[in-house]
């Protein structure tokens, strides 16, 4: 006589009933990111539950039990006063554990193409608390050119900067222009609303420029690399000396840089 088969275990069938299908993919959990993703998006001022749940497709009552699971381990943080929802501090802890190899693998291949294709120096930089840093740059092997890695830059000053501040939302980009515009060479802006006029030229040409306002020789243009929300999370620039990168080729290296930066978007969004 045989003997009967084990029964699948209780929470094996709810795994299961959470996956969808063959996929491995577990929806709460899924839904619980998506969560997460929009409750980043709404930096500095914080989205409500009910927004919340909007924004992302789901009842309020299933959100609020996700945000609650995410408010207990420190992932976002509800205020008291207008119960929006920000990103908690657990997220900074693990984001600067983490490091960005995982971006600068998925978008080496890119900068090289368009340095290759451009006979320029491709730069990514990422987005910090307090603005920049380049992360990863590839140089064409016949230049010589001055290297940027690991550097910070002022962000009014450089396309890369102002490829940020265009695409964040104006009280975010103010908050990081707290101190006086220094000028760094003659070209610089040190005019807010000249700047601001700027940035708004910026984001409607798709790309941001550089004529030597940080070093007098150095020209580029910069793409921000866009998240949830349009949300900039990282820029990707193409620069080099004045007489190899005129301001007559400003919008060939703009499509350029724009079309890298999706690129870039969409590798690191890819599972």
């Amino acid at each position: 006589m045989s003997k009967p088969q084990p029964t699948t275990d209780n929470n094996e069938s709810a795994l299961a009933a959470e996956q969808g299908g063959s996929s491995g993919r577990v929806q709460s959990l899924e839904r619980a990111i998506t969560l997460l993703q929009a409750t980043a998006d709404s930096s500095p001022d914080g989205e409500t539950a009910s927004n919340l749940a909007a924004q992302c497709g789901l009842n309020r009552a299933t959100a609020w039990r996700l945000l609650s699971t995410l408010e207990q381990y420190g992932l976002v943080e509800r205020s008291p006063v207008t119960n929006r929802y920000s990103i908690g501090f657990a997220v900074a802890r693990m984001a600067s554990a983490a490091g960005f190899d995982g971006l600068i693998r998925r978008a080496h291949g890119t900068l090289r193409r368009v340095s290759e294709q451009t006979g320029e120096t491709a730069n990514l930089a990422v987005v910090q608390q307090l603005g920049l840093t380049y992360v990863d740059e590839v140089t064409p092997p016949v230049v010589l050119s001055a290297k940027w890695l690991g550097r910070q830059v002022p962000l009014h000053a450089t396309s890369t900067g102002k490829a940020l501040l265009a695409w964040l939302p104006p009280e975010e980009a103010e908050s990081l222009l707290t101190e006086p515009l220094t000028a760094y060479t003659d070209t610089t802006i040190t005019d807010r609303a000249r700047l601001r006029a700027e940035l708004e030229e910026t984001r409607e040409r798709g790309y941001s420029v550089c004529v030597g306002e940080m070093e007098p020789n150095l020209y580029g243009v910069s793409a921000p690399v866009l998240g949830n929300r349009a949300h900039p999370f990282a820029v990707v620039s193409i620069w080099g000396p004045q007489d190899r990168v005129p301001e007559s080729r400003f919008a060939a290296l703009g499509v350029l840089a724009r079309a890298a930066a999706d690129e870039i978007a969409q590798a690191a969004q890819a599972v």
